[in-house]
């Protein structure tokens, strides 16, 4: 029985044995030489990849500095009452236009009436006084020293009449010139003193657009310039530069500038916000949608393109304005094949197939701007 089992022990390593050297020896077949040289072959011919393009050439743009200001009148004065008295006459409203010289408030005149007939009445007997001391001193009755002393009375008996009459005009005030009356804030039975205020009259014409620019660019700024505002009330008004600072503000380092412009029909009034646009120079710049924009490695922004070869170069740019039309851009070659779809794919160096918009791949740099 013993002998059995090493029988049946001895069959069982035999069959495991034969079973086992069926699967390992069974080798993977090893690709002959050509099938080698067809697997390098495809390598070798793997797809470029592609990348939309569009040419682009170089446009004259006038570049323009951009700030924001706000519009100012042009003058404005606070009146304010020379001489006391009760107010018994107002000749204009709040937000009224005037006119130089016309009445907008009136003072009582009080006690004046009285003392100009006296003050006049003084003068005339201090002349009759000076002039009969000149007679008796043409004949030597009169000493020099009393005819000065005449002389003397006469003069400040004038200069007397001539302060009640000043004094009368300050019951009257009038504008001062053209403008609007912002503000009147007395009326019929206010008494006023020397020095209380009575109206503010600002003057619209011309309107001032001001504003602030900076050190680099108040050198390009000069008077006679034209500028542009546009105002947030949808305004859009034409004008020149009429005062550039020429010392810096001693907290921000920036130039006061001020653009005058027409308003003789009071549309724009004063403290609105305004964009003031001026035409510096002019430079030759690429208008680009902004989704060409890319950055480099180091993070220059910039945009991508292809060369002659269809190699891409990536090109660091300036942004000279963002419109609604696009993206204007400086610092670029004046002709370019841009990469508008896929530039975020390829990377500087790396050759392309560059796909206009007809779609039919493009090789030299000839073949895209015809």
């Amino acid at each position: 029985m013993r002998k059995s089992y090493i029988i049946a022990f001895v069959l069982a390593v035999g069959v495991a044995g034969w079973i086992g050297s069926g699967f390992l020896g069974e080798q993977a077949p090893q690709p002959t030489a050509p099938q080698s040289a067809e697997i390098a072959s495809a390598k070798k011919t793997t797809p470029l990849p592609k990348v939309r393009v569009l040419n682009s050439v170089a446009q004259d743009r006038v570049n323009q500095l951009v700030l924001l200001g706000r519009t100012e009148a042009s003058r404005s004065v606070s009146l304010k009452a020379q001489t006391s008295g009760r107010v018994v006459k107002v000749g204009a409203t709040k937000g009224d236009a005037v006119k130089e010289g016309d009445v907008i408030v009136l003072l009582s005149n009080e006690d004046r009436d009285a003392r100009l007939r006296e003050a006049k009445a003084l003068v005339s007997q201090r002349a009759i006084e000076y002039q009969a001391a000149k007679e008796l001193s043409d004949r030597n009755f009169r000493s020099k020293t009393q005819l000065a002393q005449s002389a003397a009375l006469l003069d400040a008996a004038k200069a007397q009449l001539e302060r009640i009459e000043i004094d009368i005009s300050h019951t009257t005030v009038r504008a001062p010139f053209d403008g609007v009356l912002n503000a009147r804030p007395v009326e019929i039975g206010d008494f006023l003193d020397v020095g209380d205020p009575v109206a503010t009259v600002v003057d619209l014409t011309p309107i001032l657009v001001v504003g602030s620019v900076t050190e680099q660019e108040v050198a390009h700024i000069h008077v006679g310039a034209r500028a542009v505002a546009k105002l947030v009330t949808g305004h859009e008004i034409t004008g020149r530069i009429r005062y550039v600072s020429s010392v810096a503000s001693g907290t921000t380092r920036t130039f006061e500038i001020e653009m005058e412009a027409e308003n003789s029909d009071h549309a724009v009034v004063d403290g609105v916000t305004a964009e003031l646009r001026l035409n510096l120079d002019t430079a030759m710049a690429h208008i680009v949608s902004p989704a060409v924009l890319t950055l480099s490695d180091t993070g220059v922004v910039g945009i991508k393109a292809v060369d002659a070869d269809n190699i891409v170069r990536f090109y660091p740019v300036e942004i000279l304005d963002d419109t609604a039309d696009g993206m204007w851009l400086g610092g670029l070659p004046e002709r370019l094949t841009l990469i508008t779809v896929g530039q975020e794919f390829v990377q500087p160096g790396q050759k392309v197939v560059a796909v206009p918009r007809d779609g039919a791949p493009v090789s030299k740099l000839e073949d895209r701007e015809s």
